[in-house]
């Protein structure tokens, strides 16, 4: 059930009014044509039961190559 899911993803959010813009948000982005929006709703709010939404994504550190430097001649 719905609310079960919801109950779920407040472990995360503590704040009632946060999780349902985040959720409003999450849905909008991941929703896909021809499918029904509770559905992906309820996508939503089980991926939110197992991470927090309002943690900043993780950054990926990019290593780049040793720049090369020529010396005139």
């Amino acid at each position: 059930m719905r609310s079960d899911l919801i109950f779920g993803a407040l472990s995360h959010v503590s704040n009632r009014y946060q999780l349902c813009q985040l959720a409003s948000k999450a849905t909008r982005k991941l929703h896909k044509p021809n499918t029904r929006l509770q559905d992906t709703a309820n996508e939503v709010m089980v991926r939110f039961r197992t991470t927090n939404p309002g943690a900043p994504a993780p950054v990926q550190n990019v290593v780049s190559a040793p720049v090369e430097h020529r010396r005139a001649a």
